[in-house]
């Protein structure tokens, strides 16, 4: 293969931010920029559209630094995602000789995979048969995901756009609920399976004249029902309104999902949720005689990106500018990450680790981060988190309404 002829593919898979297409621009500007690479392709709904070998040519797409401006701003994920658990190649062989014989089929030198823990298990199955079959190809990790639970990484892109959302959202329900003069308990659900750091978030909510909310339970610490009636007791003792931020993703003494459904587990072994603060309200119902209020904020906490964090769009273009860099100086079977090297002021460095400290693996808010009783921050967990919802992202408007890149190729797909 010569020089010109060497191409790069990306593609994007897990659960959308706000951040992820910013990291898309980030490949497609450096590798435009990179002598070494030629064209750089698209897949479609992340590893699944390899195997059905449904490509964009984005060189075509984004000639024009504006068009480039627009898609780092734009939210959900450009490309399309999946959420396809890889089989090891003991259990289909044939998907991992169809990948790479698209590989060589589109003469692919450079493969930037961006999600998150569950996508680095696809890049180190990949890099592994890579090296095992001698395949002279640079396969790496982008981080991203709004539930900031990747290892050996200070934080993943995507988080702190989505925590300046959640610490919005709770200060707009604070002033909600202050306006009725009448006692009322508000629990606001919050995603995070395993990990609470997107609920800790709801704590930047807290100023000199509000210090909602007032209650924060997270899956780090086991949630005991008893409990959870008398802390909010305890806090009408002294105040009408109650405004509780929980994590989708708490369990009881046993390790139970408080919200777990009967449904089987999805591909990657995750237990199904639903209605973690219905749940919740309908408990306090049966205790308490007030006005009760469950919000579940759901999908908007990963697509707000009118909302979106300034650090953390530049922070998700420019690691996914050094994969690019990284890779071609011969990287592979690497995760980018950003080491935080100040507090104050601000500042990271980016660097990389083996994707196999990463791949289904988890990182969980230090228990000394959460009070004792395990219902509320302390503030180091504030003082991390601060930094990264910083600054405000330039938007283009027209007829009132944000200016996104178009997704025709998604939307075209959507009709019977």
């Amino acid at each position: 293969m010569s020089l010109n002829e060497m191409n790069c593919l990306v593609a994007q898979s897990g659960g959308p931010t706000s951040a992820i297409n910013s990291s898309l621009s980030g490949v497609i500007e450096a590798s435009l920029e990179n002598s070494s690479i030629n064209t750089i392709y698209g897949a479609i709904n992340g590893i699944q559209g390899v195997l059905r070998d449904e490509i964009l040519n984005l060189s075509e797409l984004f000639d024009k630094p504006s068009s480039i401006n627009t898609l780092k701003t734009t939210p959900s994920m450009f490309l399309g995602s999946c959420r396809y658990k890889l089989p090891t190649q003991e259990d289909n062989l044939d998907e991992y000789k169809r990948i790479f014989a698209f590989f060589d089929k589109y003469n692919i030198k450079f493969f930037f995979y961006i999600g998150g823990n569950d996508s680095m298990d696809t890049v180190l199955k990949l890099n592994n048969y890579a090296v095992e079959n001698n395949y002279d190809i640079r396969i790496m990790g982008i981080p991203k995901t709004i539930d900031n639970d990747l290892m050996d990484t200070d934080h993943t892109p995507g988080f702190g756009s989505a925590a300046k959302y959640v610490a919005t959202t709770l200060l707009e329900i604070s002033h909600d609920a202050y306006c009725y003069n009448i006692p009322s308990v508000t629990i606001v659900e919050i995603m995070g399976r395993n990990a609470g750091w997107l609920t800790a978030a709801s704590a930047l909510a807290r100023n000199d004249y509000i210090n909602t909310p007032d209650l924060i339970y997270l899956p780090e610490v086991a949630f005991c029902t008893n409990q959870f009636i008398a802390d909010i007791k305890e806090i009408q003792k002294t105040k009408k309104n109650v405004i509780i931020a929980v994590s989708e993703g708490i369990k009881d003494e046993t390790g139970q999902y408080i919200s777990a459904t009967a449904a089987p587990n999805d591909s990657f072994g995750h237990a199904q949720l639903s209605g973690t603060g219905h749940r919740l309200e309908q408990l306090i119902k049966e205790s308490i005689d007030c006005k009760i209020r469950s919000v579940e904020l759901n999908v908007l906490q990963r697509s707000a990106a009118h909302i979106a964090s300034l650090t953390d769009i530049m922070e998700a273009s420019e690691i996914a500018k050094k994969a690019v860099e990284f890779a071609v100086n011969g990287e592979t079977g690497k995760m980018v990450t950003m080491h935080r090297t100040k507090n104050a002021p601000y500042t990271i460095e980016i660097t990389t680790i083996p994707v196999s400290q990463v791949a289904n693996k988890e990182k969980k808010i230090p228990r000394e981060w959460i009070n004792d009783k395990g219902n509320n921050v302390n503030q180091p967990l504030i003082d991390y988190i601060k930094p990264l919802i910083q600054g405000e992202v330039k938007t283009e408007f027209n007829n009132g309404l944000p200016t996104f890149f178009p997704i025709t190729h998604l939307t075209q797909r959507n009709h019977y």
